[in-house]
């Protein structure tokens, strides 16, 4: 797991949730297109800066991605995850709210 790859992963489920076109939130954003594409794509590595105002543009707190994102370390890795974030705000971004129902052990595949 590469953490570029994952809050890309992230950034581009919100927005197609959204049902929000790459252009949309690029000039939300003030980020090219190309390069929020590659963003997404785990090709390239936002600044904190970035991703403040890509989160900005996508109306989603960048404590929630971050948050999201730190889950999906834990479960790689086989960690209890607490129940930090509100279910409707992880359904937001992650989208499966099945999968993260509250704190347990998750197991190694």
């Amino acid at each position: 797991m590469l953490l570029r790859v994952e809050i890309g992963d992230a950034l581009r489920s919100a927005r197609r949730r959204q049902g929000r076109t790459l252009r949309d939130v690029s000039t939300g954003a003030s980020v090219s297109l190309g390069y929020l594409s590659e963003i997404e794509r785990g090709q390239k590595e936002a600044s904190s800066e970035l991703l403040s105002a890509i989160c900005e543009a996508l109306d989603l707190p960048l404590s929630a991605l971050l948050s999201s994102v730190s889950d999906r370390f834990a479960l790689e890795e086989g960690v209890q995850i607490p129940d930090t974030i509100p279910q409707e705000l992880s359904d937001k971004i992650l989208g499966h709210p099945e999968s993260y129902s509250g704190p347990r052990l998750a197991a190694k595949p």
